[in-house]
């Protein structure tokens, strides 16, 4: 008689039992053939609402590396409303493929209703590679986004309240930090220049600061630096400077088993997403550096209050900016909370946010 090895026996993992998909209540791939579209959208949590987060578009290597992408960001935006004290939930969803290439009125207007067949349970606005015109076009199919322009009644671009959050939170960890918060003389290197890392920028210099910064991009960092006077410096050589304050606003997992050695700085703020490649680990070789970390979901929050403040309406951006001005109390908070208890940051942080999700949800089922 065979023998069957019990390996052999051994059954694969389902889709719901993997990793990547833990504690996610929905993930939704979308295609559309005429158009070129392919989409992912992920729905993680909705407890304290509808889940509410931008759409990226990148030219992703796989879609592996896109579906990587978005479970991880989806799930950043639960902790990111909560932590803000906002009634949303945690979503994201990302666009396959170069948008220089792809992107049309078309286009984006298919992906609009893909967007509106969730009836309401995703709230799409702007990330990465994405306008306020192509919001314009996906609200043509979809009352289920935000971001639009103010002359319909939106909110506009989110970058400016989403780059004064991270400055709040850099003067607040900086007060932690040196006793004080002002940032007049430091040196803070700004990796990424886009449209949160240029306004982020624009408030370090008008303080005073003295600011280096790099990015993919070279007119767009040669357009920054002639407006701001910043320092130009090459995209390697931004881990190796003898700065006080590094702030990453690109793509995320730039702190990580390479990086973090190198750090020259005291703190890390910035406005990037997912910044700690391993969240226990690198935040804790973080500690072990003595740099001071501010969470990057709390900082960065401001995007999501801003827009939040749109859907809920009726919008106003004096209000917008007051209450992403609490992301100052609430990084002390964090950084106090984090000291008191020998924690990571990123660990006092989500325990808050998960306090908070957890108290809701005995009172209210997910949206």
């Amino acid at each position: 008689m065979a023998v069957v090895n019990e390996l052999e026996k051994t059954e694969p993992l389902s889709v719901f039992e993997q990793t990547a998909f833990k504690g996610h209540e929905q993930v939704v791939f979308c295609q559309d053939e005429p158009t070129g579209l392919k989409a992912i959208i992920a729905i993680h949590n909705t407890v304290l609402g509808p889940a509410l987060g931008g759409t990226r578009m990148w030219d992703y290597r796989s879609e592996e590396e896109a579906l990587t992408d978005v479970l991880r960001l989806s799930r950043g935006m639960t902790y990111k409303a909560a932590i803000s004290g906002l009634n949303l939930g945690g979503g994201k969803a990302v666009i396959i493929g170069d948008p220089a290439k792809l992107k049309n009125e078309a286009f984006m207007r298919r992906f609009g209703r893909f967007v509106d067949s969730l009836g309401g349970r995703y709230i799409t606005a702007e990330d990465v590679n994405m306008k306020t015109r192509d919001m314009e076009y996906v609200h043509m199919e979809t009352d289920h986004v935000t971001g639009i322009p103010e002359s319909m009644g939106g909110s506009g671009d989110p970058s400016p309240v989403t780059a004064y959050g991270v400055y709040v939170g850099m003067k607040a960890t900086a007060k932690h930090v040196y006793g004080n918060d002002s940032l007049a003389g430091k040196a803070i290197a700004v990796q990424g220049v886009g449209q949160v890392g240029m306004y982020l920028v624009d408030h370090l210099t008008k303080e005073g600061a003295n600011v280096y910064i790099t990015d993919i991009d070279q007119a767009k960092l040669a357009k920054v630096a002639k407006r701001s006077g910043a320092e130009v410096v090459d995209m390697e050589e931004i881990y190796d400077l003898d700065v006080d304050i590094y702030a990453p606003c690109a793509l995320g997992a730039t702190l990580n088993d390479d990086t973090i050695p190198r750090l020259q700085a005291a703190i890390v703020v910035g406005a990037a997403n997912n910044q700690l490649q391993d969240e226990k680990k690198h935040g804790y070789m973080l500690i072990d550096k003595g740099i001071a970390y501010a969470p990057d979901f709390l900082v960065n929050a401001g995007g999501l209050i801003n827009v939040g403040a749109e859907y809920y309406g009726p919008y106003n951006r004096d209000r917008a900016h007051k209450d992403a001005e609490k992301i100052y109390d609430t990084t002390l908070d964090i950084l106090h909370m984090a000291a008191a208890e020998s924690i990571s940051t990123q660990e006092a942080a989500m325990k808050i946010a998960e306090n908070r999700i957890a108290a809701m949800g005995k009172v209210k089922l997910p949206y």
